[in-house]
């Protein structure tokens, strides 16, 4: 069912009669016209999304995207809805629920696990900051998205969206499809109706690739720009928590309040002077005159890729954007100080969060402890990839070591001054564009997770923002549209990605399709008989 706008949604508010599925699947702003006619409330907002949890999440299709819930979610809509009739509006959050990445801690009586059984334990009596800004900012904790364990940093075979502690979480175009990660629960719930919006983490790819695999929106925003305090690292680098909703408008009011600088993280110390309103700086005409740089990231990997990247560039064009070819860069040498970089930085951060954790709850101290704790309880924690990954790291050299610094210093100057800062400034333009990524594969346990490519890793390592907005599909699988810019550019590519989604409305609500093999054009294909 398509989501209710303009002369609709206006006759819906009238007469008070709004479709669940609706009322599930729509914009903040539709929420809110919703909560303001008394069409609708937070509460009943709220006890929409824990209905469709309940039959969606470990029910029906199964799509193990939610691994824990807040208890008093509907108490704490109550208590919104009372200040709503009082006349006190926080702004668009307001009764708004949101799911929460679990590796983001939550003072609601939920564990934060990381995906993982050492932590089943941690429940944490502590909000990270950028909770309490959204929390500030009206919105509903309604509890954890499940995610790939260790936020996909424990194996380099790892099946994408697999913990220990939720399951696996399935794609909701497609069931048999991977959800990519790590932030796979939080784009499965966006997508699938299972919330307003949700928090993703990402070091690289790891907000943008679900984004895009589960059809939504996704920003992973500039390093510095929203507080990582009390969340699960991996990289002090290129650790940013971000916004994952279904249109673009929804993720600049969430960015709004998650935004702000916190004197715990020394990264944010810029991030209050450089915040601003981002739902108040959207543009619909955005893309006239802007000069766009075309990167040719994924060109002749799949026909379908290409003939949906050509069609998103038409429409940026006709939106008035000048576009301007960009050789397609190696990328070599930032992928070979990334690694290095990752695998000393997280071992200092996973050290160091483990002693911050109640040493009552949480047994395992260092990464050394999770090491032995995984090989002692194989069975549920190995049963089809092991740890290869946390193994390397334990082995990493420390953060004063000559060649950590040597790879942090490489891979900041190839990734920003000498990469995105460089392609941008030689072709004269304002941002990037590229495929986000190619279209979900098929899980697959025996081979790992296998996906076409995409373009997340020089924004991710320079710390620059990734913005991806849904720009068409292949077989019924969504892909996304990269829009990537210099430090601090979030609220200009918030606008041009705000501007190609009202030019093309692309997003596809899903269908819970038991796999792709059974659409006609592909069913057909396979009967055909000699």
């Amino acid at each position: 069912m398509k989501i209710l706008a303009g002369a609709a949604m206006a006759m819906t508010l009238a007469t008070g009669a709004m479709a669940t599925e609706d009322l599930a699947l729509a914009s903040f702003a539709e929420q809110q016209q919703a909560m303001a006619s008394g069409a609708a409330s937070s509460e009943s907002l709220t006890r929409t999304y824990l209905e469709r949890i309940e039959a969606m999440n470990r029910k029906g299709p199964r799509l193990n995207a939610v691994i824990a819930l807040n208890g008093h979610a509907l108490a704490d809509a109550r208590k919104l809805d009372a200040e709503r009739k009082a006349g006190k509006v926080r702004g668009p959050l307001h009764g708004v629920p949101i799911l929460l990445k679990d590796n983001i801690e939550s003072w609601d009586g939920t564990a934060t696990t990381a995906g993982s059984l050492a932590l089943k334990d941690n429940v944490p009596e502590r909000d990270a900051p950028l909770v309490k800004r959204l929390t500030d900012a009206g919105a509903v904790i309604l509890g954890k998205t499940n995610l790939s364990e260790w936020a996909n940093y424990r194996s380099s075979r790892s099946i994408s969206g697999w913990s220990a502690v939720g399951g696996l979480v399935r794609n909701p175009h497609a069931l048999d499809r991977g959800a990519c990660g790590s932030s796979s629960g939080s784009g499965a719930a966006v997508a699938a109706g299972l919330a307003a919006g949700a928090v993703g983490t990402e070091t690289d790819g790891s907000i943008t690739c679900p984004a895009t695999m589960n059809g939504v929106v996704g920003l992973k925003p500039t390093v510095g720009l929203v507080s990582r305090t009390y969340i699960v690292p991996i990289s002090a680098s290129q650790d940013t928590a971000g916004p994952m909703t279904r249109n673009v408008a929804d993720a600049a009011a969430m960015l709004t309040a998650l935004a702000g600088t916190d004197p715990a993280d020394p990264a944010t110390r810029e991030a209050d002077a450089r915040r601003t309103d981002y739902l108040k700086a959207l543009d619909a005409g955005a893309l006239t005159g802007a000069r766009i740089g075309v990167l040719r990231n994924m060109a002749g990997r799949h026909p379908g890729i290409d003939a949906a990247y050509d069609k998103a560039l038409a429409a940026l064009k006709a939106g008035g954007a000048v576009l301007v070819e960009v050789p397609a860069p190696s990328t070599t040498a930032i992928a070979a100080a990334e690694e290095l970089v990752l695998r000393s930085e997280f071992k200092a951060g996973v050290n160091a969060y483990l002693a911050s954790t109640s040493p009552a709850k949480v047994k395992t101290r260092t990464l050394a402890d999770l090491i032995a704790f995984n090989e002692a309880h194989a069975d549920r924690e190995m049963p089809l990839f092991g740890q290869e990954t946390f193994k390397t790291a334990q082995a990493a050299p420390g953060l004063d070591d000559p060649s950590y610094l040597k790879a942090r210093d490489d891979a900041r100057r190839l990734a920003g001054p000498e990469g995105i800062d460089k392609w941008l400034k030689d072709a004269n333009v304002e941002v990037l564009v590229a495929v986000s990524g190619g279209p979900a594969p098929r899980v697959d346990p025996v081979n790992g997770s296998r996906w076409l490519g995409s373009f997340s890793s020089p924004p991710a390592v320079a710390g620059y923002p990734h913005l991806t907005v849904p720009m068409g599909e292949v077989s019924g699988l969504p892909i996304g549209l990269s829009f990537i810019g210099t430090a601090w550019a979030d609220a200009r590519l918030l606008s041009l990605g705000y501007a190609f989604e009202q030019a093309t409305h692309a997003r596809r609500t899903p269908t819970f399709a038991t796999s792709v093999d059974l659409r006609p054009e592909i069913a057909g294909a396979y009967d055909v008989k000699p």
